[in-house]
């Protein structure tokens, strides 16, 4: 079984802020920009993040100390769990240290010896309806983003002019300081006050940019969008954010995905739900009804004697499962139509059939919905 307090190194019981520490002295660690994206460091990440998602969720928490991994996975009651990816693991890390485009500050500004920092990433909202969802699609999205300026090629000097070396930091972009003390010798290093940590110093600023070395412009990006994605979950898109000062790298661009509800529906997870009217000679007798599906509609057949509230499973007739194979379901709930006016004739008919049948016997009536929704879902 996954340990996740030993993960964490943390003990069993450790309060939340306790967990939020250990994380962030792992994370700092392990995370792939640090360690030149060394495949170990990147399966540590991911490992200490999820731990990090169980335990500073309150019910996760107490479903995995009561039930362990497979609680996670359903055996308790959660069925929402999975193992992380990379980008879910940044993502994590992100929204807690930082959000979007904070990495770069937490860890210095991405420097590497005077080097000057990464593009802050962005952020884009994309709304989608049921129907895109259930087959995926394919966006272009316009961004407004800082760009390499054109006109110093993104160094921020005057062209015919050079950034040069920071004199101070002698180009390494920090200072050290050495200070004594009665218990020893401390050194301290900071950015340079002169180049601000960039290690060069540019005398003639770009006159479009200002010395900036990026400027304000219009890009689009295509995305490719995969069937099954909810509201909350997004995708990353890596090197195609803002430009970093200075000829600095680009950063990433974060997809968020928002679904807008769909009122034929209830969603959960993969699975959708739906109910149907059906009149009474159509219970009785049994009979063809039709049957919204994200995309068009369906004939499902019924059969005689179909009480109220009867639900039928359609398999495969849900969502994708978002990066997984698989199709959820359609759980289709038929109910009695009552009409609000009637004919005469129609009256006169209702009229000799409850002569027939003037009342229900208790007995008779089985057992309730939620019962047999019970018994249906193997509860």
């Amino acid at each position: 079984m996954t340990d996740y307090y030993s993960i964490l190194e943390v003990q069993r019981g450790a309060p939340d802020d306790e967990v939020k520490k250990a994380y962030r002295r792992l994370a700092m660690k392990w995370h792939p920009d640090r360690n030149s994206g060394s495949k170990e460091a990147e399966e540590k990440f991911k490992d200490i993040t999820e731990a990090y998602d169980v335990l500073r969720d309150p019910q996760k928490r107490a479903m995995y100390d009561r039930y362990g991994e497979a609680g996670l996975r359903g055996g308790g009651g959660a069925s929402d769990f999975h193992h992380f990816d990379l980008s879910e693991a940044l993502g994590v890390f992100m929204r807690d240290f930082g959000g979007f485009g904070g990495i770069d500050e937490m860890f210095g500004g991405a420097r590497h010896g005077g080097s000057v920092r990464t593009g802050a990433d962005v952020k884009v909202t994309v709304q989608l309806s049921l129907g895109e969802v259930a087959t995926g699609v394919d966006r272009t999205l316009l961004l407004k983003l800082l760009d390499a300026c054109d006109r110093c090629e993104g160094n921020g000097a005057e062209p015919g002019t050079q950034p040069q070396t920071c004199t101070t930091c002698a180009g390494v972009g920090e200072v050290r300081r050495a200070q004594r003390s009665f218990f020893g010798q401390f050194v301290s290093v900071a950015p340079c006050p002169t180049c601000k940590g960039e290690g060069q110093v540019v005398a003639s600023p770009c006159r479009k940019c200002r010395g900036e070395g990026r400027v304000r412009a219009e890009r689009t990006i295509e995305v490719k969008i995969p069937a099954g994605v909810a509201s909350g979950q997004y995708m990353t898109l890596r090197g195609v954010g803002n430009a970093g000062s200075r000829g600095g790298a680009l950063g990433d661009v974060h997809v968020v995905f928002e679904v807008a509800d769909d009122p034929r529906f209830e969603r959960d997870g993969e699975d959708l739900y739906t109910e149907v009217l059906a009149t009474y000679p159509q219970l009785v007798l049994g009979g063809t009804i039709e049957v919204p599906t994200v995309d068009a509609t369906m004939t499902l057949e019924i059969p005689p004697a179909t009480q109220s509230g009867q639900v039928f499973h359609l398999r495969g007739r849900g969502l994708a499962r978002v990066n997984a194979s698989g199709t959820g379901d359609l759980h289709v709930r038929v109910q009695l139509w009552t009409p609000e006016d009637v004919s005469s004739e129609e009256h006169a008919v209702l009229q000799q059939l409850h002569a027939l049948r003037p009342r229900v016997e208790l007995s008779s009536r089985g057992k309730g919905f939620w019962s047999r929704m019970k018994e249906a879902l193997g509860a």
